[in-house]
């Protein structure tokens, strides 16, 4: 019965980033990786190995002479003029007895390039692109035109501040491939291994990044990616005969990264509180739903129905935002970074799908998806919850960060919140307002170890809705500061 609860609450929400025409296979795939108690609990025993830090797992390293320059993008096809930073784009071998290659985009910064620090991106899903989401519709430079033949110009993208690589992982995620089709069958362990792989070698085709600061970001199902490949670093570095990275920091918004009672919680007291469902529903899920021991009962079920169907007919990525509803009326309309398209995956559909960018890209000849159902389908181990390995790195030294778009109800701002409370952390600087262009940018909260951030304004993919807030919350994140207070 507990199990029978917990696969309806899934049901009745949406978890991760997926766009909205498979909306409803999202929490099929999570779904199944829950039900999977065993894989889960032997997945759980894996990375407390990684507590410890005395596992690592040495990569090979792969000739990589003369692969840089072979990766240069000269320009994408519709790209606007006076584009003035580098741009490479390519494949990383991670196994190459299975055939298994990673496709990644870098873009470096347009000024203080050699000095300012890498960093890598990565979406969630799990199985959703860091090109389609990342870098083409949230942090990268450009955005895609409504006739999905064209780019714009992103001023506020964040390779502004920083050199950054979207990195497309797992295996069969967007342009990345394996020449062994059970490799499709993956999850948290090996998505982890391969992009350590895809690190350690792409510093080799890059090597004057070796020394640099290296911070990870990403959103989602990110929250598992992002302290699992931090883990692994931080677990290799101690190997002599292995790519020592210079990793400073983490930062994941929107961060799934706690399946327990709480985060079932924070879904429903969000719905409440912003006025998706009524007081009387809310109110008969608090007392008839025991999300601690995650009990059933009839009459919970139907409440959870009642709240499912009132919550339902808007974009939980943003419950403020518009529903993409006919593309097609929007080609001719001038695009704007400032008002964010929810058509926007058709244009990036459309782009990444044309011959003459995937040439561009140095891409196999793909039926680009954004997300794929295969991988969803088919992965095979997915912690309950990574608060402990995110507690790990924060007694580490590096910088952790935890971030919110208040508008978000796929991973809601409450479910953050109680999943930092779990941790009983000092506050070292209390709560406040940060500001961009007078205006309040959202809040920031210093505790013992962690520095948890929201964006106001913004929904799950976090600089989609709010570029300029999201560039100037990373900068400082970067520099290891708060966002700015007010102008005096």
């Amino acid at each position: 019965m507990k199990l029978q609860l917990f696969t309806s609450l899934l049901l009745s929400v949406s978890l991760l980033t997926l766009p909205l025409a498979v909306e409803a296979n999202q929490a099929d795939s999570l779904r199944q990786m829950i039900q999977s108690r065993r894989q889960q609990k032997a997945t759980e025993s894996f990375w407390e190995e990684f507590h410890d830090a005395k596992y690592y797992s040495p990569k090979y390293i792969f000739p990589q002479h003369g692969s840089m320059d072979g990766d240069r993008v000269g320009a994408l096809p519709g790209q606007p003029n006076g584009v003035d930073f580098n741009q490479y784009a390519g494949y990383v071998t991670v196994d190459p007895t299975a055939g298994r290659a990673l496709f990644y985009y870098f873009v470096e910064s347009p000024e203080n390039s050699s000095t300012n620090p890498l960093v890598l991106w990565l979406n969630g899903g799990p199985g959703c692109s860091s090109l389609g989401y990342g870098a083409m519709e949230e942090l990268g430079p450009f955005r895609v035109s409504a006739d999905g033949k064209t780019l714009f110009k992103n001023p506020y993208a964040w390779n502004k501040v920083a050199n950054v690589i979207f990195l497309e992982s797992p295996a069969g995620v967007g342009f990345s491939y394996s020449n062994t089709s059970s490799d499709y069958t993956t999850g948290d362990t090996r998505t982890a291994n391969d992009n350590y792989a895809f690190l350690v070698n792409w510093l080799e085709r890059f090597p004057q990044y070796k020394l640099r600061d290296f911070f990870i970001t990403g959103e989602s199902y990110a929250g598992h990616y992002v302290p699992q490949l931090a883990m692994t670093i931080l677990a290799n570095n101690q190997n002599t005969n292995q790519t020592v990275i210079n990793l400073k920091g983490v930062a994941i918004g929107n961060a799934y990264i706690d399946a327990g009672p709480k985060y079932l919680e924070g879904i429903y007291d969000y719905y409440w509180t912003h006025a998706l469902i009524s007081d009387e529903t809310h109110n008969a899920i608090v007392k008839h739903c025991d999300f601690v021991n995650w009990t059933y009962s009839r009459i919970c079920g139907d409440y959870l129905d009642i709240a499912k169907a009132d919550a339902a007919d808007i974009d939980h990525n943003n419950i403020y935002a518009p529903r993409c509803h006919d593309p097609a009326e929007n080609k001719g309309v001038p695009s704007s970074i400032d008002n964010f398209d929810p058509c926007s995956d058709n244009y990036v559909h459309s782009y990444l799908n044309t011959p003459e960018v995937q040439t561009a890209f140095h891409a196999r000849p793909t039926s680009w998806e954004s997300c794929n159902q295969v991988v969803f389908d088919n992965w095979t181990d997915n912690p309950i919850t990574v608060l402990p390995v995110i507690k790990t790195l924060m007694t580490s030294s590096i910088r952790v960060w935890l971030y919110s778009g208040d508008t978000d109800a796929v991973v809601p701002v409450t479910t953050s919140r109680y999943a930092i409370d779990t941790y009983k952390l000092p506050i070292k600087t209390p709560w406040h307002q940060w500001y961009t262009n007078l205006e309040v940018g959202g809040y920031v909260e210093e505790y013992e170890g962690l520095t948890f951030a929201t964006v106001r304004g913004a929904g799950h993919p976090v600089p989609s809705y709010q570029p300029e807030r999201a560039l100037v919350m990373f900068s400082s994140f970067l520099q290891g500061s708060f966002p700015p207070p007010p102008k005096a």
